[in-house]
């Protein structure tokens, strides 16, 4: 931990990647935690940090319920800034966190402060609700991206996905059988949940070797 950042991966990696939390988990939950540690140990340095209200809870009594996801532009705008990465800098993160940074992503693109975008089971629509669609901005996205999404995501499955129009600067890599956590059933998939960290690292890192450096 180094003030509000959690960092895994070496220092001189040629890519860091900052990742936000989603909406209920902090930024050291156990899905976070396996996703930083699958990336570092692929030769990126990962940068994690929390919104202030999951922050919070970590001192206040009480949950406060998240905000609305594009209030939390400034904050993940400010982490970018405070982070001054030295590397070429991908943003994202789970869920929410990723949605944030989608956000923002063609901005700071724009800016040369980042390099691309990469989501981690992207809440396309709230469980079910899928006529509630969150991927308007997403159609004329400029920033490369990578989605990483299980094919049974009640927050967006492969049935579901295949049929919006999304940018063709999205690619998705779709985890067989993973859940919104990329978490697979291993009796019904054949695959562990590290075989799915497995496979969204190197696909992390191929995509990665794309990106203007």
């Amino acid at each position: 931990m180094d003030g509000k950042f959690m960092f895994d991966g070496p220092d001189d990696a040629p890519v860091t990647i900052l990742l936000a939390h989603g909406a209920g988990a902090p930024m050291d939950s156990a899905s976070m935690t396996a996703t930083a540690k699958g990336l570092a140990a692929a030769g990126f340095r990962v940068a994690r940090f929390e919104f202030g209200y999951m922050a919070a809870r970590r001192t206040a009594e009480g949950r406060k319920p998240p905000p609305r996801a594009e209030t939390l532009n400034p904050e993940y705008r400010a982490a970018v800034v405070e982070l001054g990465a030295k590397s070429p800098l991908v943003i994202g993160g789970k869920s929410m966190g990723g949605r944030v940074a989608s956000m923002i992503a063609d901005e700071l693109l724009a800016a040369g402060k980042i390099a691309g975008l990469l989501c981690l089971g992207y809440p396309f629509h709230p469980p079910g609700k899928p006529e509630q669609l969150r991927t308007k901005h997403l159609t004329e996205l400029k920033t490369p991206t990578l989605i990483c999404q299980g094919t049974r995501d009640e927050f967006g499955t492969r049935e579901e996905v295949s049929g919006y129009a999304l940018s063709d600067r999205i690619e998705i890599l779709w985890l067989e059988d993973g859940d919104h956590d990329l978490k697979p059933r291993k009796s019904i998939s054949g695959f562990s949940a590290a075989d799915h960290l497995k496979t969204m690292a190197e696909a992390v890192t191929k995509w990665s070797a794309g990106l203007a450096r």
